[in-house]
């Protein structure tokens, strides 16, 4: 039996399961980049023009701001926004679950699998911080969403380990 919480306790179990699931995503994501075609890789970075969307948003970020970013800087700041959107997804996940029964369907998959369409396939292409789709090969669709459902399978795997520990 599952038993009651909180919003602001979702949110902090949440934000937990959510930094582990974007270790663990992280993990499974550069295993499937090391290990595609260089064709492929070669592909993604030309695309991307060797920037990720994170350094773009750090970059985008900075210039708002009326700053320039040294590659340092705009490594870190890519960083830190990679993991507040997985501790925020984690969090956001965590509430959603416990409310709504169709979040947990899968056991995070069908979570993961929606947040990688929302933000990776529409989101960033939309704001800019990346191209299109289109012009990404089929690989990169693939690792995206295979990144995705392990963050959404690790983010359930964790809370359900601190469920049982509570």
């Amino acid at each position: 039996m599952v038993r009651k919480q909180t919003v602001a306790a979702d949110l902090v179990t949440g934000a937990v399961a959510g930094a582990v699931a974007t270790w663990v995503m992280g993990k499974a994501t550069t295993y499937l980049y090391q290990n595609e075609s260089k064709a492929a890789r070669d592909s993604e970075d030309s695309a991307r023009e060797g920037k990720t969307a994170y350094g773009v948003a750090a970059e985008k970020a900075a210039h708002t701001l009326g700053a320039d970013l040294s590659e340092e800087q705009r490594q870190k700041y890519s960083s830190a926004i990679h993991w507040a959107l997985g501790i925020g997804a984690g969090a956001l996940y965590a509430v959603l679950r416990r409310r709504l029964q169709s979040a947990a369907l899968g056991r995070g998959l069908l979570f993961g699998a929606a947040f990688w369409l929302l933000i990776d396939e529409v989101a960033t292409p939309v704001i800019g911080l990346t191209p299109g789709p289109r012009v990404f090969p089929w690989q990169t669709h693939a690792r995206g969403l295979a990144g995705h459902l392990v963050f959404g399978t690790a983010a359930e795997g964790t809370l359900e380990a601190l469920e049982a520990m509570a």
